[in-house]
C-alpha cells in the first residue's frame, strides 16, 4: 500500500524505489540530486535545515548518494508526522525561492543551517531572511525548537581530521 507519508512527501520531492503500484516499504527515499544540479542545494543543506525545525537529520546518501532516507518509527504520532511534513514543505518553498531567483543559493537559510542561539543574537544580522525565519521557520511551536550548540561545520574535513578531546587511556583504571 502507498503510505500517506510517501504520498504527501512526493508532492514536494521525488521518492525513489516505489513498487509497481507506487508502494514503498516502511521508509521512503527522497531524491535531491536534480535539486542540487539546478540550485546547488544538496542533501546536507536539507538535513541541516531540518535541525532548525527540531528534527534529527534523516540518513543522508544511503543507499543512494544525494538522497535522504525518511524512516519514521511506529511510535511517531500523527501530529509529529504532520509537523515533519510541514517542515519538508517549508524547506521545498525555500528551495523554490532559489529556483525562482528570489534568493541566491549562498544567501539561503538552507546554506546557513543550522542556526544557533549565538548566531541570531549577534547585534548585526546580515542575512537576506529574518531571524525568525532562521530559527522558527514554520508554524511549529517554539517548545519544539532544538538549539544546536554549533553552526555548520565542514563534515568531510572533520572526518579526515578527527580531534579527540578525551583524556588519555593512562588516566583510566582498568580492572584485572
Amino acid at each position: 500500500m502507498q503510505t500517506i507519508l510517501q504520498k504527501k512527501i512526493n508532492k514536494h520531492f521525488p521518492v525513489l524505489y516505489t513498487g509497481a503500484n507506487g508502494c514503498v516499504a516502511h521508509e521512503c527515499i527522497i531524491d535531491l540530486r536534480k535539486i542540487k544540479e539546478t540550485t546547488g542545494i544538496d542533501v546536507e543543506d536539507v538535513a541541516k535545515r531540518l535541525v532548525d525545525f527540531g528534527f534529527h537529520a534523516p540518513t543522508m546518501s544511503f543507499p543512494v548518494a544525494g538522497t535522504l532516507m525518511i524512516e519514521p518509527t511506529e511510535s511517531e504520532s500523527k501530529a509529529e508526522l504532520d509537523r515533519f511534513l510541514e517542515a519538508m514543505a517549508t524547506i521545498r518553498n525555500e528551495i523554490k525561492a532559489v529556483e525562482n531567483g528570489e534568493l541566491n543559493v549562498d544567501e539561503s537559510p538552507l546554506k546557513f543551517a543550522p542556526h544557533t542561539a549565538n548566531s541570531i543574537t549577534q547585534s548585526t544580522w546580515d542575512r537576506k531572511y529574518s531571524r525568525k525565519e532562521a530559527v522558527f521557520p514554520s508554524t511549529t511551536k517554539p517548545e519544539f525548537k532544538y538549539w544546536p550548540p554549533v553552526e555548520r561545520i565542514d563534515n568531510a574535513f572533520g572526518d579526515r581530521n578527527l580531534v579527540c578531546s578525551c583524556p588519555p587511556l593512562e588516566n583510566y583504571e582498568f580492572g584485572s
